[in-house]
């Protein structure tokens, strides 16, 4: 292979192995008062998960909490543990729609849907930005659906 083809070939690899950057916030919201806790994370795995969770109860030590999950792998992780005033509920598969979390990502993604970051540290001013100004009301008026609500008062809590 000669200099030339040697050169477009190095820079078609470089277009396949670049760098990635990512960034992970984690979430819990209680549908009927709006409280919520979020942190940023490096990583979606299970040792995140697991500062996350010890975060959370550290949070609302007063309280006994159920967190609804989806089914994701690092969620039931056998390593994991789950602290004692945390009981961890799978939702059923492809129904994100049921977990109250997953309506306020989705309240955050149309919200900054508009918006062009210019790098993943301005995507993370944004974020946060947007998660210091979400108050109790507006969590509630997001997550409050009736279907959610009536599951909660059909489990006693």
């Amino acid at each position: 292979m000669d200099a030339e083809s040697q050169r477009m070939a190095s820079s078609q690899e470089d277009k396949c192995f670049c760098l990635f950057e990512a960034t992970y916030f984690y979430g819990v919201v209680e549908p009927q008062t709006g409280e919520s806790f979020f942190y940023e994370f490096t990583h979606l795995n299970t040792d995140c998960f697991q500062v996350f969770l010890n975060l959370v109860s550290q949070q609302f030590k007063d309280d006994v909490l159920i967190i609804q999950l989806d089914n994701g792998a690092f969620h039931k992780a056998k390593r994991l543990q789950v602290p004692n005033n945390i009981i961890l509920m799978f939702q059923p598969p492809h129904s994100p729609e049921s977990n109250p979390i997953e309506q306020i990502w989705q309240y955050l993604k149309r919200q900054l849907r508009w918006t062009l970051p210019k790098n993943l540290e301005q995507l993370r001013y944004l974020l946060k930005e947007k998660l210091e100004v979400l108050t109790p009301e507006v969590i509630t008026s997001i997550t409050g659906r009736q279907s959610i609500l009536e599951a909660l008062f059909v489990a006693g809590l």
